[in-house]
């Protein structure tokens, strides 16, 4: 651990796959060892849940005294962080990091407390399960079935200097959990038939594998990135597919993913953009993308014109431990000249495992005379040049008794045509020239001679040169028309590539994440020219490039505000075109979010705004009438002027009382509707006796209800409840023609799910379907009488939003024979609906 008076202080996390397996117990044995040995380490909160072996495990170790809150007439007890910080140990045990503070605490959050502490130098021991990673929320909840209340970012933890997976058996979880070492008796035996089941806990134990794997993963990325190390280190299996997007790609993705499921082997989908444009663009590649995503993988568009370099760089560059190929589909006397993608990356790979895999399309028909793909195709046409002319010499001078001068100059023609089809105007010019000299020497009088004694042999000759040029001009204007098509096709991928992105509302980094992985640079930045200094807005990588100065690569955006800063390999020209597109779309994408960041907030001072008026409205007529009554009252009991018998006193009296019952209703709406518009609602959900709850209710105003009793227990924060109750009854009575019933029975969903559900019952006129989403919402002052009534219409508002906070569902129906039915929907267990806070 780190000396206290290190400038931050060192986190360390046991890791667990679920409550019960230990971690708690596994941080005080570390600490235990720390104080054998000498250190200063004291416990800031430890929970040990009832469990012998883990208070046990925590004597001897100073506690530092915990902070006293008051919530709701109860008292919570949270970490005394201003009283770790004035002790200043040099450790400090800190449970629970994903825990949610009591309203009034310094930060919502205990790892935001953890924050403070190791600024102030001091190490932390701290425990979180997998299941609160915001990163696994969704995945847990459906496994489990349960969703978690409580969740820690996943940077807070991946940023810890060590982290500590706490594994145990599921079976022997279970024997633990049904021995009582995890939870009492009433709730061991619901919990094994729920949350804590085999294929549960054997699911979660994996996830928690995967995702420190994938913490080690980044660790040992970032080391070879610092040491400049390229080597393949084996840690991990993963597998690497190249392909083209041709017809064959497809089946190339599938053969990968069975040879990286054979090994359980992460799988990576590459495609390299070559500069002379795309081999095949037959293959729709959004349905190549959905294949791999089937695969848990995606497609990364990488450019290189030396394609087997680019992809053992990339290859490396992952630490991939097997590439997976396609056979070449040239034919063999083509790889005469070439020897190919497929063993250039065999020879150069190095300790990376290569498999070339057969497809339909390594058959397929092509021109076997066309060798314009080749590497070698332009030396080579310059040597045939020469030779195709002295062949067709060799051949015509034994026919040359049979044959006349015009017949002989055609055959030549011919070859001077097939070289300028192969070549370029200065080796059709250079065949034409040969030709010429080899006709006139060979064929025209006077023979073995360069003179030429007849007109016709000097148009002949002049005749094939013209020819040759013709021709050669037009195949080079198709070749370069070729050449531009293609390098559009290929810029039109990349664009099409980094506009999806953008379309699908990616983050800036995510779409520089894309630019630094195509073009294989070592770091990306967007930066922002102000008038005085230079603004980074979004970067990634390593050694960020903060100034032009320092970057290998500029690329402006369109006005000159935004631009591209690359360090790595230098781009060359033709792709800095579609870099400054791409620089266009950045900057179009930081506009973006700024622009809706400040519609965000033009929305939030429009709705504090509507607030604010409904709340003037509220003061001006609602607040205002019980104060008069009151008021009015209260002079008319002051008045010397009025002689008052004792009815007429107990009225007056009724009245005031009555008016402040009003206000005090009215002014406590307000403050619950304000406290969850502002999101601070914390509920504590205990398990809670129902026909307690429903007594307090009707108890604390005076309410008259028919109560019904058919589910005595639930999962709930019993004092937010008993508002939600409180309101949804006074609403029944004001509303539902006097007669008012409290039901509570069992329901058993269409999955086998038990809830409870709580029914506020009235036979007034009732809510039209179409009404009863909007009478959730704040200030809807309608309801089953159709018409405006007392108060500000926040009832059903503040009542749906306690509910929600507490885990279940607040919903509107209709009562048989005319009315409207409230129904509360609770959970009958803890993992029916929310998370487990205790879990040593």
């Amino acid at each position: 651990m780190n000396s206290a008076a290190a400038a931050r202080g060192q986190l360390e996390v046991f890791l667990g796959c679920a409550p019960g397996v230990g971690k708690t117990f596994e941080m005080l044995d570390r600490a235990q060892h720390l104080r054998a040995d000498g250190v200063d380490v004291v416990i800031g909160f430890v929970e040990t849940h009832g469990r012998a072996a883990t208070a046990a495990m925590a004597e001897g170790l100073e506690v530092v005294p915990r902070r006293r809150v008051e919530y709701r007439g109860t008292v919570l007890e949270e970490m005394g962080l201003d009283a770790v910080l004035a002790r200043k140990p040099r450790v400090v045990l800190v449970d629970e990091l994903a825990h949610s503070n009591a309203p009034g605490s310094r930060h919502p959050k205990r790892w935001n407390d953890i924050d403070d502490i190791l600024d102030a130098g001091i190490d932390v021991l701290s425990t979180v399960n997998i299941q609160h990673l915001e990163s696994l929320n969704d995945v847990v909840a459906g496994i489990t079935g349960v969703i978690q209340r409580e969740t820690v970012p996943d940077d807070a933890v991946r940023r810890a200097d060590q982290i500590e997976l706490v594994d145990i058996e599921p079976q022997a979880l279970r024997r633990r959990l049904a021995d009582g070492k995890v939870y009492g008796p009433e709730r061991a035996e619901g919990a094994l038939a729920s949350f804590f089941r085999q294929g549960n806990l054997t699911a979660l134990r994996e996830l928690a594998l995967l995702w420190l794997a994938d913490r080690v993963d980044e660790k040992l990325a970032d080391y070879r990135a610092a040491n400049a190390i390229t080597d393949t280190w084996e840690a991990r299996e993963r597998v690497v597919v190249a392909i083209t997007g041709g017809l064959e790609s497809a089946a190339l993705i599938r053969r990968a993913r069975r040879i990286a499921s054979r090994s359980s082997a992460e799988l990576l989908v590459v495609r390299v953009v070559r500069g002379d444009g795309l081999v095949n663009t037959a293959v729709d590649m959004e349905a190549l993308r959905s294949l791999a995503a089937g695969f848990g993988a995606s497609i990364s568009t990488i450019v290189g014109d030396d394609v087997p370099e680019t992809l053992l760089e990339y290859a490396r560059g992952v630490n991939a431990t097997q590439l997976v190929l396609g056979t070449s589909r040239r034919p063999r006397w083509r790889r005469l000249f070439d020897e190919g993608v497929g063993a250039a990356v065999v020879r150069d790979s190095g300790k990376i495992d290569v498999h070339m895999v057969t497809h339909d399309q390594a058959s397929a028909r092509r021109n076997p005379l066309d060798i314009r793909a080749t590497r070698f195709h332009r030396p080579l046409t310059w040597v045939l040049a020469v030779v195709i002319p002295v062949f067709v010499g060799a051949v015509l001078v034994p026919l040359d008794e049979h044959l006349g001068l015009a017949s002989e100059s055609a055959v030549f023609t011919i070859g001077i045509l097939a070289v300028a089809l192969l070549g370029g105007v200065g080796a059709a010019v250079l065949s034409a020239l040969v030709s010429g000299l080899l006709l006139n020497f060979l064929f025209a009088h006077p023979r073995r001679t360069f003179t030429i004694s007849e007109p016709d042999s000097i148009i002949t000759i002049a005749v094939m040169l013209i020819t040759a040029i013709a021709v050669a001009a037009l195949v080079d204007s198709a070749n370069r028309r070729r050449r531009e098509a293609r390098q559009a096709s290929r810029d039109a991928e990349l664009l099409s590539a980094f506009s999806s992105a953008v379309l699908n509302d990616a983050a800036v980094p995510d779409l520089l994440g894309r630019v630094q992985e195509t073009y294989q640079q070592d770091a990306v930045a967007l930066i922002r020219r102000g008038d005085r200094e230079t603004d980074v807005r979004a970067f990634v990588g390593s050694d960020l490039p903060v100034t032009a100065d320092a970057a290998s690569t500029v690329c402006e955006a369109s006005g000159g505000q935004y631009a591209l800063l690359l360090r790595g390999p230098e781009v060359d020209v033709r792709d800095r075109r579609v870099l400054s597109a791409v620089a266009d779309q950045v900057a179009a994408a930081v506009e973006r979010d700024r622009l809706a960041g400040q519609a965000a907030e033009a929305d939030e001072i429009a709705r504090t705004d509507e607030l604010r008026r409904a709340l003037l409205a509220a003061v001006s007529h609602d607040l205002r009438t019980p104060l008069a009554a009151a008021k009015a009252a209260v002079s008319s009991l002051r008045s010397p002027n009025w002689t008052l018998d004792d009815e007429d006193t107990a009225e007056l009296l009724a009245t005031i009382e009555e008016s402040l019952d009003q206000l005090t209703a009215l002014v406590g709406n307000l403050l619950d509707s304000s406290r969850l518009a502002a999101g601070v609602v914390s509920p504590v959900v205990n398990r809670i006796y129902l026909p307690e709850v429903i007594h307090r209710v009707l108890a604390s105003g005076n309410r008259s209800a028919e109560v019904r009793v058919g589910c005595s227990w639930a999962y709930a924060d019993a004092g937010l409840l008993e508002r939600a109750l409180a309101n949804l009854i006074d609403n029944a009575l004001l509303h539902g023609g006097g007669t008012v019933g409290v039901e509570t029975a069992v329901d058993v969903s269409d999955a086998g799910e038990e809830r409870c559900l709580v029914r506020v019952v009235d036979h007034g006129a009732g809510i039209p379907p179409e009404e009863r989403e909007r009478a959730f919402r704040p200030f809807q002052q309608y309801g089953d009488h159709g018409r405006a009534g007392s108060g500000v219409g926040l009832g059903l508002s503040v009542a749906h939003g306690f509910v929600a906070a507490m885990g279940g569902r607040l919903t509107a129906g209709d009562t048989p024979g005319g009315g409207t039915t409230m129904v509360v929907d609770l959970p009958l267990t803890r993992d029916g609906s929310t998370s487990e806070t205790g879990d040593g």
